[in-house]
């Protein structure tokens, strides 16, 4: 999950600077697929430990 967030707050990052800094909407972009590849991440993530019952101590 830490992954997860860590990946959603570059995609963040990365948007603002690329929506505010002129000439910079590549980063934009950068930002938009990181935040796709974060989603997926998750949903793969979730997938697996669906699977297996994990029991709490």
């Amino acid at each position: 999950m830490t992954l997860f967030l860590i990946l959603v707050i570059v995609a963040i990052v990365l948007g603002l600077i690329g929506a505010v800094a002129e000439g910079l909407f590549y980063l934009l972009l950068i930002g938009i697929v990181v935040f796709i590849g974060a989603l997926v991440y998750l949903v793969l993530h979730i997938r697996r430990s669906g699977r297996h019952h994990r029991t709490l101590h």
